[in-house]
Formats: C-alpha cells, structure tokens, sequence
C-alpha cells in the first residue's frame, strides 16, 4: 500500500472529528428564482446570512455586472467592479501572456482561493516566471477559462480564510456562482473594437435551463470567442538604426506590443442538480476550455544578437565542415559568409533579424459529483469529488535552434505543462444550543492530490547542433525545449480536518471560531486558526472583526520546474534560467527544500445604514512571513554553467543569470475598503467602491532579493483603486455610467532596474445604454474608456518599442466600443 493511501486510511479511522456536525443547513435542494443577491455562501458556514451580517468583508457581483461589459475576458471584467482585485496586459511575458496572473488585495494569484459552487477550482498549469515582480513565478488558477454568462453571482471574500478552506486562502477567496435556472435562457452577440481600429473581439454566448425529471435541473452555458491583437509600439532604437543604415529588410516595428491574439476561445459549463429524496440531492458541474494564444517575443538585431549573430562583439559565423577544423570562418563578416559554401551566417536567413513569436495552445475541463441533504437529528452533510486538468502546449516561431545553422526548423514544439488535481470532501453541519444560545457547529475532511507534468519538446527545439562548439545559442532561441533530463511528473497529496463555530452570544452579539490542520506529503503539516466577530451597536450601526493565520503551500511545479527564457537584464537581452531551489547550484546561493508561507491577518471594519445610505468601512493587515517566490537573478560562473549543461538543461550554455524558488522574504500588507451604496430615485442607484492597499517588505535577504524586486513589491501596483458608478432602468431602457479611479505605480521596465517609469494617476469612464424591443430582444451599446485616455507614455520606448508601460493597471488600448444584442426566452 503507498503512503498516500496509508495516510488516507488513518484518517478515515479518526471519526471524532468528523463526527462533529456543523454550522449551517445544507444548500437548498433546487435553488430558487427569488433568492436575493446579498446572500452569501463563503466566509460562513451558516445558512441565509446576507453580506452585511457577516464577520469578513465581501463583495457580491451579479451575473448581469460582468455580462454588461464590452470585454470578453472574466479577468478583465472582475477587475472593473472589484477595486481590490488588479490585472494588466501581459504583452511579452512567456507563458504568463496565455494565463494572466492577478492580484487580489496586493498578493500574488496563488495566495487567493478560487471556488466555483463553494468547491476548490484547479489552478493553471503556468508558471509567471515574467510577473511584474509581484506575481512571479506564481501558478494561479486560470479564471478567464469561465464563461460570464454562466454566473449568477460572485462572491469575493476580502479576508485570510485558509483555517476555513485551506492552502491559498491568504489574501482571500472567491467563489464563482454558476446559474441554476431549470428553464428559460439567453443568447448574445458581440463585437467590439478600439478606437484604433484593432483588437477587435467577436463573441457568442448562450445559457439556458431544463428541468431534470420533476425535481432537478440541467443548465448550460457556452461561448465562442475570437479576439485579435493590438500594437501601441514605436519603433525600436536599434531597428531604426539599421534602416537608416540602409537594411531594408527590418520591420516596422520590428517588436510589437500589443494585447496577444486570441483563437478559438471555446468556452463549456455544467451546472446540475436532482433530488434523490425529500431530504438528499445529487448534483455535479464542469467545463470544458481551450483556446490559442499567440503573442510576440523581443527582436534579434542582426549585427548584435550573441549567439545567434555575433560573438563578444564580432560577426559570428559557422564552419559548416567541420572535418577540417572549425577555424576556416573566423574573422568574416556576414557578407563574406554568405557567398561562401562552408560558412554560414544566419543572415542568411534572416538578413533583418528576426523577432520570435510565441504563445500556446491550452486546455481546461474539471467535473466535480457531489451529494448533500440531511440524516438523523439535523445533521447536514455534503460528500463530493473532483478532478481537474489544466494543460499548455508551447509553440514557438519566426525563431532558431542557432546551433543547427542552416539545418534549422523556424517552427517549433518546446513542450509543456500539464497540471492535474483531484479532491475528495466530507463536510458535516448541525445547528443547536449552548445554554439557550444558538450554535451553529462545522466539521470536515479533505484528500487532495496535485500533479505537475513536464512534457518533452519536440527534438529540434532541444537538441545540441554541430556549431554548439563555435559559441551559438543551444535550443528554440527566446523559449528553449524541454529536454528529456528536466521532464517529468512530479506530485504531492495532503489530507485535512477543520472544524468551525458560530456561537450567538445575544441577538447583538454572534462570535466564531475556526481550526484547521493539514498535513502535506513533501513538506509536513502544518495548523491554522480563526477568530471573528460581529456586534450590531443599533439599527445605523455595526461592528465586525477577524483574526487568523494561515498558510500557501508550494506548489510541485514551483518545487522541480526547470526553465529557460529570454529577458532584459542591465539593459541587455540575456537568457535567463530557472532551476529547481533543491539543485546543487542553487544550493550554494541559498536554495533549499521549500517550504509553507504563513500569515497572521486582521480586519476590522462597520457597517453603516443611514436613511437609504449603506456603507460599509474595513481595515485590513496581512502579515506574510517567508513567502514564496523566485529569487533575484544570481550571475553564473564558468563552471556553473558547465555543470547545468552537463545536467541535461537545454539553453544552459547560454545562460548568464539563473533564479530559483526560496521562501526568501517577509512582507506587510495592510488597506482599507469602503463600499457605499445609494438609491438616487425608485429606479436610479449610486454605488462606490474604493481600495487601498500599500505592501512594505519587513525582512529579506540581501543574497536573493535586490533593490529593484523590493520596489516592484511595494510600488508596482496601485496603492489605490477605485469607481463610482450610476445606473438607471426605465420601462423600456436602461443605461449605466461608471468612472473608474486607478492610483500611480512604479514599473521596471523590461523587468529593468535601469529603466525605471514613475506613472502617474489616471481616470476613465464607461457607458453603457440598453433598449429593449419587446420582452425577449435588448439591444445594447456602450464604450470602456470612452474618452480614449492612455497611460502616461514611455520615457524608454526607444530601447524595445513600448509606447506604454507594460504594467499599466488600467491597460494601454485606449477606449474598447462595443455592441451587444440579447435574446432571451
């Protein structure tokens, strides 16, 4: 018997626990039409409590607030009404351009929980290695593979919850509602373009409901997508330069950035349900994703690039007969070469130089079966399992393997990653008395098994050609293969217990307690506790508060990962490398087995109800000691970069830097949130909502973490956030106005402490105006940025083509106009 199974069993025997029953009755059997939107699912374990009632502060989106927006992707649409939660454009970023990682609350993507329907959604088979400093190296789910014409709402809980749901839960959890509706439906069309003319997206959707015998239902949610790509670019320095020195054959611009484009966005999802008896249902959800990205890489100067065109400053040329010595070619300009049979230059080629282009093919699907109700004496219990499966498959072109010379493919497979998880949860509820007071008590168990898996790349993108030895670039040049020394699958199982109360000390006063335990197959176990409470002073007034720790653990992926990509560094494109924090090499600058990163958090806030006034004010602080993340770049000696290639790393021997994962430093992040809402007439509302959120490093080690990851960290993001907006519905029209607040941030750009870009505050507004025909068909028009404000530009543009800041938080399209129609029935 293996050790996970081992483990498994002797949990199963500990029934103790799990026979305590726990807080709040299960969900309804068939949910109805009518349930009101301010009722919350997470951050509670008890029925029927409303937003305002609970201890933690959440955000409540509906459905119908993503769908009327002009972009189609979720990550997008989620940043525009939740001011805490922050993504940007990944124009040249590897594989962080195909799953975007976000920040919720200032933290990295894998220190938020993800949920759809209260169960654990996989995260992404990408690794950030390119995350703007905050979010590298992060592996977070992949949010945007969910359709927004599935939700019904969206909870997103501000608060450290890891003792109540587990790893992740650091800067918060949020959960995705699907619809479950047994009947009607919808269908849309949209389109909607720049003010530039470009990026244009195209997207059908649909959903509709059926019943499933007399006492279930089925819904269904689809959507297509195509989305293309966009250039803000000027010409590079460098490009120019060779124009003007008569090459004409560079593009213009010879780099492009821009949104990626966008293939095949296909888009499934499931949501079921059917009673078994009066007290007792089955259900099961899923969905199925794919789609193609393609996006640009840096350009490669044809007089400067090394190991490609030059070599320490000279013309690099191959001698392509090798049984004569391979010193024939030495000292020849590429000219010179090209009207030779033995020598070869890869201006030959390439006679511009050439400019790779990159991106993936990737593929989600997840089911989730589950059955809940009730048994004997009010116990409630909800048992289920699920799997999910992420998966990206590179593709990179317009490129080389330089050591094949003229040999070379253009085209290549460089491998990729697969990420697998399967969950099985028992959860257990009863509510009863204490002395009179209502209690409300929780329990369960969880087995979880996560999977990482390297796939091999194709052989010419790996493979060591004959001019290795004459100093050019071993692999797919700008993503180099995945060999066979650095694939494989690579996993790790836990278990864990909880438990969790709610105690209603007085109809004023409710108090809850939180415990969880968790014990991990690489790394050992670890506890973690939470407090809260919630104190109405009268009717206007009301105080709520948490205390807790908790933990993220790192992933398989960041354990073992071995990876070779090209960045600037010092003003330079390098290749750079990162390796497994358990290699030797790593070792000896401080690598070691990594470990859980704990939090200690706190909120505290009240809730405000003054004549038709609703606000709510909290204040938060997360403490993260040892976080996970890559460390800072560390220069390779000779032997070093000896070593690795010896290892099996393909593109080692280009490698001028490497990095690894380390749980390395100590942060501090505190803010505040205010929500207000406010009714301007019977069909006229005001809502508001603003964030501010400042990170502060308290301790690192000056060996791995440098100067510029410490103003990334701290200054890459916005400190604040924020929009106001104004919707009024008429009988037969409806119309929204939205101004959008986003703070200044610092950004190194290219990842470049040398190219520093203070960017200052900027504001937009979107409209949008919807007219409906009859009672099943809406038209709709409206506009994001509908006065076309940019970033500041670029103080550095010329050095790689980038008219904007790459970090921009509120983009750097410009406006997005777009049209939508809506058939319902």
């Amino acid at each position: 018997m293996n050790q996970s199974k081992k483990r498994w069993l002797a949990t199963c025997s500990a029934p103790s626990l799990l026979a305590i029953s726990i807080a709040a009755a299960t969900s309804p059997v068939i949910a109805e039409d009518a349930l009101l939107e301010e009722v919350i699912t997470i951050g509670t374990r008890v029925e029927g409590r409303s937003a305002t009632d609970s201890s933690a502060p959440i955000d409540i989106v509906t459905g119908d607030q993503f769908v009327n927006q002009g972009d189609g992707d979720l990550n997008n649409l989620l940043r525009n009404v939740v001011p805490s939660y922050n993504v940007n454009a990944k124009p040249i970023a590897d594989a962080a351009s195909i799953v975007r990682p976000a920040n919720l609350r200032g933290l990295p993507p894998d220190s938020t929980l993800v949920l759809v329907n209260g169960k654990r959604r996989h995260r992404a088979a990408v690794i950030s290695f390119l995350g703007s400093g905050v979010s590298d190296g992060a592996q977070g789910p992949d949010i945007s593979a969910i359709p927004a014409i599935a939700l019904k709402q969206v909870e997103v809980l501000r608060d450290g919850a890891a003792a109540q749901y587990g790893s992740d839960a650091i800067a918060g959890v949020i959960n995705f509602q699907l619809k479950d509706a047994a009947e009607g439906g919808a269908v849309e069309v949209k389109h909607a373009t720049t003010a530039e003319g470009d990026g244009d997206q195209s997207t059908i959707a649909a959903n509709f409901g059926l019943p499933l015998t007399d006492s279930g239902f089925v819904n269904v949610s689809m959507e297509y997508r195509q989305q293309d790509s966009t250039s803000r670019s000027v010409q590079r320095d460098d490009a120019a330069q060779l124009i003007e020195d008569g090459n004409t054959y560079v593009a213009n611009p010879a780099q492009v950035w821009g949104q990626p484009e966008v293939n095949d966005d296909t888009k499934f999802f499931i949501n079921s349900a059917i009673e078994l008896s009066d007290s007792a249902e089955l259900y099961a959800f899923g969905n199925y994703a794919s789609r193609a990205t393609d996006g640009g890489f840096y350009f490669r100067n044809p007089e400067s690039r090394p190991g490609v065109y030059a070599i320490e400053g000279d013309p690099l040329i191959g001698d392509l007969d090798a049984s004569n010595g391979i010193y024939d070619c030495i000292g020849m300009s590429h000219a010179e070469a090209q009207s030779s049979d033995e020598c070869f230059s890869y201006t030959e080629m390439f006679p511009g130089g050439f400019t790779p282009r990159f991106g993936g093919e990737l593929e989600d699907y997840s089911a989730v079966f589950g059955v809940r109700g009730e048994i004997g004496d009010g116990i409630g219990y909800d048992i289920s399992a699920s799997t999910g499966h992420n998966e990206v498959d590179f593709i990179i072109y317009n490129t080389v393997n330089a050591t094949l010379g003229p040999d070379s493919p253009t085209k290549f497979n460089p491998g990729g990653y697969v990420q697998n998880e399967t969950n099985f949860n028992i959860d257990l509820t009863k509510s009863t008395e204490l002395s009179g007071m209502p209690l409300h008590m929780a329990a369960g168990f969880e087995w979880r098994e996560e999977e990482f898996e390297v796939k091999i790349g194709d052989t010419a993108s790996w493979v060591v050609g004959d001019l290795a030895e004459q100093g050019f670039l071993i692999g797919s040049n700008g993503f180099s293969g995945f060999g066979p020394e650095v694939v494989g699958t690579f996993d790790r199982d836990n278990i864990g217990l909880y438990t969790d109360f709610e105690l209603e000390l007085t109809d004023n006063l409710r108090l809850g307690s939180a415990v969880r335990w968790e014990d991990f197959s690489d790394f050992g176990d670890t506890s973690n506790y939470k407090f809260s409470a919630h104190y109405t002073i009268n009717e206007l007034i009301a105080l709520r508060s948490t205390l807790s720790t908790g933990f993220r653990a790192p992933t398989p992926g960041q354990s073992n990962i071995t990876n070779v990509t090209t960045a600037y560094t010092n003003g330079e494109l390098a290749n750079r490398g990162t390796i497994p924090p358990t290699n030797p090499i790593a070792m000896v600058k401080g690598g070691a087995q990594l470990q859980p990163e704990e939090s200690r958090s706190f909120t505290i806030g009240t809730i405000l109800s003054a004549g038709d006034w609703d606000i709510t004010l909290d204040y938060f602080q997360i403490a993260v000691t040892d976080r996970i993340t890559q460390s800072a770049n560390q220069e390779l000696t000779d032997e070093e970069r000896d070593q690795l290639v010896a290892d099996g790393i393909s593109g080692a021997d280009s490698l001028e830097y490497f990095r690894f994962y380390t749980n390395d430093f100590d942060t501090k992040t505190r803010g505040v949130d205010l929500v207000a809402t406010y009714p301007l007439g019977d069909a006229t509302d005001f809502n508001l909502a603003m964030n501010w959120t400042e990170t502060e490093i308290t301790d690192y080690s000056p060996e791995t973490m440098d100067e510029m990851r410490i103003r990334q960290l701290e200054e890459g993001l916005p400190e604040v956030r924020g929009n106001a907006s104004i919707t009024h519905s008429a009988e037969t029209w409806r119309g929204l106005i939205r101004l959008n607040y986003y703070g200044s941030y610092w950004e190194a750009h290219l990842d470049d402490y040398s190219l520093p870009i203070d960017a200052g505050d900027e504001w937009t507004v979107d409209i949008e105006a919807a007219y409906d025909f009859n009672e099943s068909m809406t038209l709709i028009a409206g506009a994001e940025n509908v006065f076309n404000n940019y970033p500041d530009k670029n103080p550095w543009s010329g050095v790689a083509g980038a008219q904007y800041p790459e970090t921009a938080p509120m983009g750097f399209n410009g406006a997005l106009y777009y049209m939508r129609a809506q058939y319902e029935f």
